[in-house]
């Protein structure tokens, strides 16, 4: 009988890597929340899972060779449950590297660029004294525009993004992609990424994912304890 997997988790867009990585792939796990606002991901027990201080991270009790592993940053993690599952990472060598170079442009590209997007277009000029900055507010909606229009040419080409095959590309790419309205982009001129964010919306088990504690996803723009934890600590 195949053993829960610990899942470290908060309703973020890498969050949502791992719960619907886990929910597509039919992997039993146990949640537990790690509240980002209130500086669980601090916590010396969390730290010892994830020493970057970031969520999510897990904890497989059936690892390799049968015995516990933990694993942290969301890339690896996809990665990791692919290998073990034997889903979602293609069929070949090729489809394998077609795999990673999108898992890595989006983990090294578009989730830092579309998050900076997030922080300085949303949550800086919100912040007590506001942080209204011109300068980082195009830099990040520009960059992350690019992204985007080289993601819809890919898409021109492919049903997925790695190819004609569903993977843990897409799966690290969606939440980030899914959030375009908050980045202030538009998809009029990218119909293929439109009709992959429609395509990957109606799958059960991405819905799944992005519905988990759910509730408790909220804006820290409101949330000056918050934003006081997320965007001056420095440990």
């Amino acid at each position: 009988m195949t053993q829960p997997i610990d899942l470290y988790f908060w309703p973020t867009p890498n969050g949502w890597k791992a719960t619907i990585a886990l929910e597509e792939m039919g992997l039993p796990y146990t949640l537990h929340l790690v509240d980002i606002g209130a500086g669980d991901q601090f916590t010396p027990e969390f730290l010892a899972i994830s020493p970057n201080n970031r969520m999510p991270a897990i904890v497989d009790p059936d690892g390799p060779d049968g015995t516990p592993i933990s694993v942290f940053e969301s890339g690896a993690i996809l990665q990791y449950l692919a290998r073990k599952t034997g889903q979602f990472y293609g069929a070949t060598e090729r489809d394998r590297i077609s795999v990673d170079q999108w898992l890595m442009w989006q983990m090294g590209g578009l989730g830092p660029m579309a998050g900076q997007a997030h922080h300085f277009l949303k949550y800086a000029p919100a912040m007590d004294p506001p942080n209204d900055l011109p300068y980082a507010k195009d830099r990040y909606r520009n960059e992350t525009a690019r992204l985007y229009g080289v993601l819809d040419r890919q898409l021109a080409r492919h049903e997925f993004v790695a190819g004609d095959f569903y993977s843990i590309a897409d799966m690290s790419i969606w939440g980030w992609a899914s959030l375009w309205e908050g980045q202030q982009q538009t998809l009029d001129d990218k119909p293929h990424m439109a009709r992959w964010l429609d395509t990957m919306g109606a799958r059960p088990g991405v819905q799944r994912g992005r519905a988990v504690a759910a509730e408790k996803r909220g804006d820290f723009r409101k949330d000056t304890g918050a934003q006081n934890v997320l965007f001056r600590k420095n440990t």
